[in-house]
């Protein structure tokens, strides 16, 4: 059956979320979606009106957990194929969920380079498993997939120490606490690795960052001493970009890349790398320079790929008033090597 033939009903409780995943689908793969649920009695509801071809269902749902509700819908629509995305990473819960019949389980981490392979594998009656779990035992199907399928895209992970493929992702928060928790977990992972990390955030949270880093038992100030952490504020830095108000990219590129030859020289291994976390773009959005701001996320394509740095841009869902269905939402996305949700 061609792709665009599919009818596919999508499970899951977190909006922003769904958004993603069909939008996803239906630019890559050109998918057909008949149906949303954000409840696991409403999934089975649904499949019995429906009979999807494809049902893509989280674990964690209200009123009926989605493990639950695949057994009830094996029952009502057996030729029904089911894909659970879920951020759970215990194999335990994999298994489980896979033993209600399922064809896979992508760890909504990982989305951003599991998604379409996964739900390919699927639909070619596959089973596929998330990269995350590919430390545990799930080698017992010989058409299984998993993340280091050369169809895959790279996910938010800690910077690999080998000369591998460059990456500059988009990571959306639901809260300043939920971005200081998840940059600090990311840069603790990057100086781990022995990589050097730049920070370029606001007051608030490179000082939140830091005592989470500290929280953690990191030597913060050892690496900052080494020169393997710089942190810089996002307002002084977006304005040192500018020229008269605007980005000039000779001026961008040379500031920038300083900043990255100073990082470099203090990273450690065989194959040193240098990641950036930051908000800049986040700050020009915020100060309403929507264009410059997607000018900036533009020009760092470039840097990426001069230096081969590493870059995470973190951006709060509360920078677009007008949802994420927005232009302006989009046009960020789609500068971006892959984009995930927290």
């Amino acid at each position: 059956m061609e792709l665009s033939m599919i009818r596919v009903l999508l499970v899951d409780d977190y909006q922003p979320w769904r958004y993603f995943v069909s939008s996803t689908l239906q630019k890559q793969l050109g998918i057909k979606f008949i149906g949303q649920a954000s409840d696991g009695r409403e999934a089975v509801q649904k499949t019995q009106e429906l009979k999807p071809d494809l049902i893509l269902m989280d674990i964690g749902l209200p009123t009926l957990n989605g493990i639950e509700a695949a057994r009830q819908i094996r029952r009502l629509s057996p030729t029904s194929k089911i894909l659970f995305l879920s951020e759970g990473r215990s194999w335990d819960i994999a298994e489980e969920a896979l033993g209600t019949g399922a064809g896979g389980y992508v760890v909504k981490s990982d989305a951003g380079r599991d998604l379409v392979p996964a739900v390919e594998a699927v639909l070619q009656g596959k089973q596929f498993v998330s990269g995350s779990l590919r430390e545990q035992d799930f080698t017992d199907s010989k058409d299984e997939y998993t993340a280091d399928d050369p169809r895959s895209e790279r996910s938010v992970e800690p910077p690999p120490t080998q000369n591998a493929e460059i990456r500059h992702e988009v990571e959306f928060y639901s809260d300043d606490a939920a971005f200081v928790t998840g940059f600090a977990a990311f840069i603790e992972a990057v100086l781990d690795a022995g990589n050097a990390a730049i920070l370029i955030a606001t007051e608030s949270h490179r000082s939140g960052i830091l005592q989470k880093l500290k929280a953690k038992g990191l030597d913060v100030g050892a690496a900052i001493k080494q020169g393997r952490y710089l942190s810089l504020d996002a307002v002084e830095t977006v304005s040192t970009l500018m020229i008269n108000d605007v980005l000039d990219p000779i001026h961008y590129a040379k500031v920038v890349g300083d900043l990255l030859t100073k990082a470099a020289k203090s990273a450690e291994g065989e194959h040193p790398r240098v990641t950036f976390c930051g908000e800049c773009a986040p700050t020009l959005l915020a100060e309403g320079n929507a264009e410059a701001a997607i000018q900036l996320e533009h020009l760092w394509n470039e840097i990426t790929k001069t230096y081969r740095v590493d870059t995470l841009c973190g951006y709060l869902w509360s920078a677009f008033p007008h949802g994420e269905g927005s232009p302006i939402f989009e046009r960020i996305c789609a500068e971006h090597s892959a984009v995930h949700y927290q």
